[in-house]
């Protein structure tokens, strides 16, 4: 499955690690995603969402 965050849109970016030696590796930084229930057209349905969409209150979550 995906690493994307299904509000948002986020998803894992590119870029390089650097040692003390500036010798570079490709990494990557995924975004902080957590399954949660939420009420989504009246239903309730699980759905990845980053933690931001979480703390900002963009996600209705089920009781």
């Amino acid at each position: 499955m995906a690493k994307v965050c299904e509000m948002c849109g986020k998803r894992p970016v590119s870029g390089n690690n650097i040692s003390h030696a500036h010798n570079r590796t490709r990494r990557r930084w995924l975004p902080n995603l957590q399954n949660v229930r939420a009420r989504v057209d009246g239903r309730t349905v699980r759905i990845k969402v980053c933690a931001a969409c979480i703390k900002s209150n963009r996600v209705l979550k089920a009781a």
